[in-house]
């Protein structure tokens, strides 16, 4: 019996989709009720949203897949002006409404899609039942013009058609809600798969020469180690299927049976350490780890990986951090001639004052203002910086890390008189 139930479809359709939707039946029961049966009107809008890899949009396309109804499933990544997101929910109409031949379509503005939208619903089979509109990393309909969100959350009202638009986001809808109001849409929120889930999740890919029972001890081994440190389903299954044939080798060399799990554990322990250095990172590929295990080298032996890697900074951190540093070691008068284009005539002197005979480097940085390091960062960046919470927000955070360097040098920050400064040492340990 499954635990999926509906009128509206067989129990056969229902338990495939449990089947392949494991550990998410109640949001699938959900979303099935608010779905209600083919031909009638559903929510006008719903926003699911969540953690990466918690199978929002796994789910969304095997629902709307297996039980075949008719969607439309964009990514607003791919297509990032408005244009183009909906010429692209106009050609995928086409093929859902049977039309052999998809023409290009242009659609310039939401009164144009609106009315091509109609167009498009004219056929019997789309009139009859509930067309789905998914739009995946919604959030980035923030950037898009401001009527094209509160148009797709009422577009049922808006067209008169049977019509149900969903977002899928990785953040909550109190930041997506515009200042203006809007019409809200039923939220629904996928948590995060728990230690247990992913045990059950991971263990269905176990390959068929080995029992099931074996590939499982291998998975608990393998959420025990990186359960802690990466919880991204997607990165685990890479990471089960990199490091199964290592953990297989005793039992294939005749040295352990698949119930000698101390031995086994032994054996795969090192190359799971060596495995976390590289978490997220792909480094390297599938083929230059498997060379790294046969070898038995360290991880810092094959070019790119993280023991010997190059991380790079946020790109206004780089110049936020060149800025500082001129700003530190050059004397404010010499700013005039260092960086501005049409400085005027400057003239020539050979007066200098006894303590600038000494090298700047060798007296070390000195103290400069806020706004002489923003009007410094102007000049060398070639575009337009605007002075926005972004930029504050890199200069807060390379000052706690000069603050934090300091207290670990046991130097005594004097208070309020204390000014920051950027030495040539903090920069060559940042960029290490």
């Amino acid at each position: 019996m499954p635990n999926l139930e509906h009128p509206a479809y067989s129990a056969d359709d229902l338990l495939h989709l449990e089947s392949l939707v494991p550990c998410r039946e109640s949001q699938v029961s959900t979303l099935l009720s608010i779905f209600g049966e083919r031909q009638q009107f559903s929510f006008p809008s719903i926003f699911i949203y969540g953690h990466t890899s918690s199978g929002k949009t796994y789910v969304m396309q095997t629902l709307l897949t297996t039980l075949q109804l008719p969607h439309v499933f964009v990514n607003c990544v791919e297509y990032f002006t408005s244009r183009l997101l909906l010429e692209e929910i106009l050609i995928q109409l086409q093929g859902c409404s049977g039309t052999e031949q998809m023409s290009p379509v242009r659609c310039d503005t939401l009164n144009d899609f609106v009315r091509l939208f109609k167009q498009a619903l004219a056929t019997r089979e789309l009139q009859d039942e509930t067309l789905y509109i998914v739009l995946d990393r919604a959030e980035q309909l923030r950037e898009m013009e401001a009527n094209i969100l509160p148009a797709f959350l009422r577009l049922q009202e808006l067209t008169d058609r049977n019509v149900t638009v969903v977002l899928l986001s990785e953040i909550v809808w109190e930041l997506f809600r515009p200042n203006i109001g809007c019409f809200e849409p039923f939220t629904m929120y996928f948590p995060d798969y728990s230690i247990g889930h992913l045990q059950k999740i991971l263990s269905q890919n176990h390959p068929p020469e080995y029992s099931a029972d074996f590939y499982a001890a291998y998975i608990n081994i393998l959420l025990g180690v990186f359960y802690m440190v990466c919880r991204d389903l997607k990165e685990l299954r890479h990471l089960a299927a990199l490091n199964f044939a290592k953990y297989c080798e005793p039992v294939a060399r005749g040295e352990a049976n698949e119930r000698d799990t101390r031995k086994l554990w032994k054996n795969i322990e090192p190359h799971l350490k060596k495995a976390m250095q590289t978490v997220y990172l792909r480094e390297i590929s599938s083929s230059q780890w498997e060379r790294l295990q046969q070898d038995g080298g360290e991880p810092g032996q094959l070019k790119g990986l993280s023991a010997h890697t190059h991380v790079e900074l946020p790109y206004y951190s780089k110049f936020l951090l060149i800025a500082a540093y001129l700003a530190s070691y050059n004397p404010v008068r010499t700013d005039k001639r260092f960086f501005l284009k049409h400085h005027g005539k400057i003239r020539k002197t050979n007066f200098m004052k006894k303590h600038e005979k000494t090298s700047n480097h060798l007296l070390g940085p000195k103290p400069f203002p806020l706004d002489r390091l923003l009007a410094i960062l102007y000049s060398i960046v070639d575009n337009r910086v605007a002075p926005t919470a972004n930029i504050f927000s890199q200069i807060t955070s390379l000052v706690t890390l000069q603050l934090l360097s300091m207290v670990g040098q046991n130097d005594q920050l004097d208070g309020p008189r204390y000014k920051c400064t950027v030495s040539l040492d903090f920069i060559r340990a940042i960029a290490r």
